[in-house]
């Protein structure tokens, strides 16, 4: 499955805005009950059910894993029974087991009113699909079913209290991109979704004609859900739609992982990527998430320093609101205002989008490189600049934005970053000192509750990585 972007480079962070990439591998949000959405089933007897439903459908598993919560980082994984090797083929899913709205029961309702059902998100005909499968007694499904996590205690943050989304993750950049998918699910649902149900109320019972039904499922397949990668040749087509994978979504995530599954056109094949020991949990990769990215669409964080792929953003505007502090007249802000306006036209900076600063690199290099020189440069040069730029003559900036060459940036730059980090760490309700306090002490970690844990692993992620900066840039 094609991983999603880190951020796009100028636009919101919400996954439902806009025709989005579900990410490669479907999460397994860490909860402490075995129950399935419709009720509770013991462990063994769903596991049983759910293998039994395996050789049913030619959903082939190796002898040398294990479906089980013992030994998982978070309820149900898959573990190594025998050592494997990489390039050791885990298990095999024919197509005609995955769960979409191509192989639903109502399959052929779904591709006629397909043009009825589009949507920003992209997910409409899927969720649906699951709507319906969900409460017909004889779903094909229903043993899958039984393994998923309760509908009810999913763990996104667009299920915490608001206050307690903003005190944990404010300055994360997580609590906007929740704002914008519930507006996005609700407008979804009015709009399209419930009157599709009840003009089909034959086939959608009153009990899955809900809200708060729809709001969790969209958090499943966000957390769950595959999406087959275009091939090469494909790259200007529509992104494919998502689909449930059954047996590659039990499997957990961690940057380092050890297993990848890979797409051909009878099966979808989970294949091992490094040498797993005996007992030890088989991992699949979500993409390059950063916490924030795992904490919004799967609930959890990778603790620190694991996260190799984590990420701290600075908003655009707090560099155009740092450069406006250095001006000391009205003239030079309107010329500053001139400079942001021609990056705005070149599509290089916008109002909701973000620099994105990696751990060893800057992952939005062009765009801040150029922002930096733009708004530093004399006036003589800018003017010179924006005249080539209209003639399609724009440079590319000479050098490196990567973490190591920060120090041997101009000093205009290095000043102008400096001040746009220590504006956005202004952002978090707390400082470094405080969160470094609440990671060492164990004790007193134990004590936070899991979304404190979580948060607390974002925010110091975060800052660890603009700290990094403000000393680079001394």
């Amino acid at each position: 499955m094609a991983a999603p972007a880190k951020r796009a480079r100028v636009s919101d962070a919400s996954p439902l805005a806009a025709p989005c990439p579900v990410p490669r591998a479907a999460a397994r949000v860490p909860l402490p009950l075995p129950a399935g959405p419709s009720g509770h089933e013991p462990e063994s007897d769903a596991v049983a059910g759910f293998l039994r439903w395996c050789t049913r459908v030619g959903l082939e598993l190796s002898p040398k894993v294990l479906v089980s919560r013992q030994g998982t980082v978070a309820g149900y994984g898959m573990v190594a029974r025998e050592s494997v090797q990489p390039g050791e083929l885990l298990f095999a899913v024919p197509r005609s087991a995955l769960l979409s709205p191509h192989t639903c029961s109502i399959s052929d309702l779904l591709e006629r009113e397909r043009g009825a059902l589009q949507s920003l998100s992209g997910w409409v005909p899927l969720l649906l699909a699951l709507l319906h499968e969900l409460q017909a007694p004889a779903s094909p499904w229903s043993p899958y079913f039984a393994l998923w996590p309760e509908l009810g205690r999913l763990e996104h943050p667009m299920f915490w209290p608001e206050e307690e989304r903003l005190r944990l993750l404010k300055g994360t950049g997580v609590p906007e991109a929740v704002e914008k998918d519930l507006v996005n699910i609700r407008s979804e649902y009015y709009s399209i979704v419930l009157p599709f149900m009840e003009a089909h109320s034959d086939l959608f019972s009153p009990t899955v004609r809900s809200l708060e039904l729809y709001r969790q499922l969209v958090a499943l397949v966000m957390a769950y859900s595959f999406q087959e990668p275009l091939e090469e040749e494909e790259d200007e087509k529509e992104p494919n739609s998502p689909l449930m994978v059954p047996a590659a979504d039990i499997l957990n995530h961690i940057a380092n992982h050890n297993a990848n599954l890979e797409y051909s056109a009878e099966y979808l094949r989970m294949v091992a990527t490094q040498p797993i020991l005996k007992g030890h949990e088989i991992f699949n990769t979500y993409g390059q998430m950063a916490n924030w990215q795992l904490i919004h669409m799967y609930g959890f964080a990778e603790p620190y320093p694991n996260n190799t792929d984590d990420t701290a953003d600075i908003q655009m505007v707090a560099v155009r609101e740092a450069a406006l502090q250095g001006t000391e007249d009205e003239t030079e802000r309107l010329l500053l205002c001139e400079r942001w306006d021609f990056l705005c036209k070149q599509e290089l900076v916008g109002e909701e989008g973000a620099f994105v600063i990696g751990r060893e690199e800057v992952l939005t290099e062009e765009e801040l490189a150029t922002t930096l020189k733009v708004l530093c440069m004399p006036a003589e040069e800018f003017r010179d600049y924006k005249e080539r730029a209209g003639w399609g003559e724009e440079e590319t900036e000479d050098g490196s934005l990567a973490i190591t060459n920060i120090p041997k940036l101009q000093e205009s730059w290095k000043r102008l970053l400096r001040d746009s980090v220590l504006l956005t760490l202004q952002t978090y309700a707390t400082d470094l000192k405080t969160e470094q306090d609440l990671l060492s002490n164990k004790e007193v970690y134990a004590k936070l509750s899991w979304r404190e844990q979580q948060a607390l692993q974002v925010r110091y992620g975060q800052k660890m990585i603009l700290h990094r900066l403000l000393e680079l840039t001394s």
